[in-house]
Parts: structure tokens; C-alpha cells; sequence
């Protein structure tokens, strides 16, 4: 019998600012990831809108930015 070619995974689609970003979960069931979870935030924050916080009246106030000192 032929031996099979294993199936190679299309790579997903990622946006821009997370090119190379890759996530894993160790045998304790830890993510590990080469990517600070304080840079990932920052970019959900900006990119990903909050469905549970929609529904608030200052959800708008919320959103902007905040000012850096």
C-alpha cells in the first residue's frame, strides 16, 4: 500500500499587528503564548467590541481612549 501525505493546515488569516502570534496549551493546561497578554489586550480592546457592555448607557464614554500622562 502507498503511504499517505499527511494534510498540511492552511494557515489562518490573522490581522497585521498579530503576525507570528502563536498560542499553546501546556500539559498543566497553562496558555502559553509569545506574545505579552498586555499587548494582546490592548489589541482587543481597540479592535473587538464588547457585546455585554453594549447594552450600557456610558458604553460610548467607555470605548474612547484614555489619555496617557
Amino acid at each position: 500500500m502507498a503511504k499517505k501525505e499527511p494534510k498540511t493546515k492552511p494557515k489562518a488569516r490573522v490581522h497585521q499587528e498579530l503576525r507570528g502570534f502563536e498560542v499553546s496549551i501546556d500539559t498543566f493546561g497553562e496558555l502559553k503564548s509569545n506574545l505579552p497578554i498586555e499587548k494582546l489586550n490592548a489589541f482587543l480592546n481597540e479592535n473587538v467590541e464588547d457585546k455585554k457592555l453594549a447594552e450600557r448607557e456610558d458604553y460610548k464614554e467607555l470605548k474612547k481612549p484614555k489619555k496617557k500622562k
